[in-house]
């Protein structure tokens, strides 16, 4: 088991270590630091996997359009994609670009000294664009949506552009030394079933296909969707988000492995409900494979004693 978002945020060692630098992404930038508050979590929380910290971002970054991280809105583009010139414009990720993620996963499995694997992740193609062309977060991405349905051709080359950067990004966190990677499509929930199965699936089972050196996880929150379609992937295992039941989606494909998937907002209530809750997640995953997690990220004010506890009746239970 492992808690999206668990390294940072609600820990008061990662909160001191944040307030003492200039901004996020010298935390993402730096390897110590990221390895370092990487590797917090597994010592405080006793997670049975490390994700490295890092940000779906990096890859636009690298591709030539630079974000900011503003405190209290999230992350903003000075500029963004306005049209196929801007798409020509854009470079072909081949890696070495984003040398210090690399660095901070070498780093990282130094200090873990074989404890616990080391989890690498990316951002979906679509996801990915949103930013690049929505230029910061939205709770409908019209933009991003706008130019799948005005610049459907436009929309596939940027997409063929982000992927092809993702892969490469991917392998060379595999040498790193991930032992398994995440894709986060995190606006999944903003399309229709046609437009994420013309838009989204097909780079999705690119990546999986062609990165399958270690397994792999797709995490589309909102998407249900593409149920379908994500259980019938190339992917080892899909997470769900606690809109879903895993009961019923179990049964579409036994042998894929489930994520997940507690609402994260549970672990505000009484600690015997965190402990009830818990254990009728683990119920609700039975009969195959899973991979015990939130159904998202934890929420920045979440008591770490919560999440321990969430932990912990995981690591205890008979389930």
């Amino acid at each position: 088991m492992w808690v999206m978002r668990q390294a940072g945020r609600i820990l008061p060692e990662y909160r001191a270590l944040r307030a003492s630098l200039s901004g996020f992404k010298e935390l993402v930038e730096t390897p110590d630091l990221a390895a370092e508050v990487t590797v917090q979590p597994v010592d405080i929380l006793g997670v049975d996997a490390a994700i490295i910290f890092s940000d779906i971002l990096v890859i636009p970054d690298a591709m030539g359009l630079p974000y900011e991280m503003i405190k209290g809105k999230g992350p903003y583009f000075p500029e963004v994609v306005k049209g196929k010139a801007d798409i020509d414009k854009l470079n072909l990720v081949e890696g070495e670009e984003l040398t210090y993620v690399y660095d901070a996963i070498k780093e990282t499995v130094k200090r873990l000294n074989g404890r616990v694997p080391v989890i690498g992740f990316a951002g979906a193609p679509f996801t990915i664009l949103c930013y690049m062309i929505e230029g910061q977060g939205s709770k409908t991405f019209s933009n991003a949506r706008k130019w799948l349905h005005a610049y459907p051709k436009e929309s596939h080359m940027l997409l063929e552009k982000i992927t092809a950067s993702t892969i490469n990004y991917l392998k060379l966190q595999i040498e790193a030394g991930v032992s398994l990677y995440q894709v986060f499509d995190s606006w999944a929930g903003v399309l229709s079933e046609d437009l994420y199965r013309e838009f989204c699936m097909p780079y999705l089972n690119r990546i999986s296909e062609e990165v399958n050196e270690v397994p792999n996880i797709i995490f589309a929150k909102g998407a249900h969707f593409a149920i379908d379609d994500l259980m019938s992937s190339s992917f080892n295992a899909v997470g769900l988000d606690w809109s879903l039941k895993p009961e019923k989606i179990r049964g579409m494909n036994p042998s894929k492995v489930l994520q997940g998937n507690l609402d994260p907002t549970l672990l505000y209530a009484a600690d015997e409900v965190v402990v009830q809750k818990t254990n009728e997640m683990l119920s609700s995953f039975s009969g195959g494979g899973h991979i015990a997690n939130l159904g998202h990220g934890v929420y920045p004010d979440t008591d770490w004693r919560k999440v321990k506890l969430f932990i912990d009746t995981i690591k205890s239970s008979k389930n």
